[in-house]
């Protein structure tokens, strides 16, 4: 059963995939990585509004439990970096109610990795918990805060 935990935490593995190509470096692109696997999903999400929001947050729950499941394999560190689940969290959460055009999810993905990296306040605060909760609900905030940037753009100037 701990492989099973371990491909859905590193997104079937993509997340050893920069270390098998760049082995020296230290942030191998696994979030990068993690992201990407976002996209396709956030394809396949119901276009409804209501059934999307569902599935997110059982994808949100789902998310903590194989974050604290791998933690509990020997998965070592806070936010190990082979553990993507939660970027792949993020990305749906800064897509949430939004087309799915090219210029929404590039916008999307961009603004959410620069929350994701940068870390603001909310971030951060989720960031700093010990535990599978602030594994996710790091990237969630990150894409929360993505979502809400072209939201306003939307109101502001209208559609990307």
């Amino acid at each position: 059963m701990q492989i099973v935990w371990r491909a859905l935490a590193t997104g079937l593995f993509i997340s050893y995939l920069p270390a098998l190509i760049i082995p020296f470096k230290k942030n191998t692109g696994a979030g990068f990585l993690g992201t990407l696997w976002g996209i396709p999903l956030v394809l396949v999400m119901p276009k409804d509004a209501m059934l999307y929001a569902v599935c997110m947050l059982i994808f949100w729950v789902v998310s903590v439990v194989v974050c604290k499941q791998v933690k509990f394999a020997n998965f070592t560190g806070h936010d190990n970096p082979k553990i993507v689940i939660d970027e792949i969290a993020g990305y749906i959460t800064a897509m949430a109610f939004l087309p799915r055009t090219w210029p929404y999810l590039v916008a999307a993905f961009v603004l959410f990795r620069t929350f994701d990296t940068l870390k603001p306040w909310l971030v951060k605060t989720f960031d700093r918990m010990e535990n599978a909760f602030g594994v996710v609900f790091d990237d969630v905030a990150a894409g929360l805060m993505a979502n809400i940037v072209i939201q306003i753009f939307i109101i502001c100037m209208g559609k990307i």
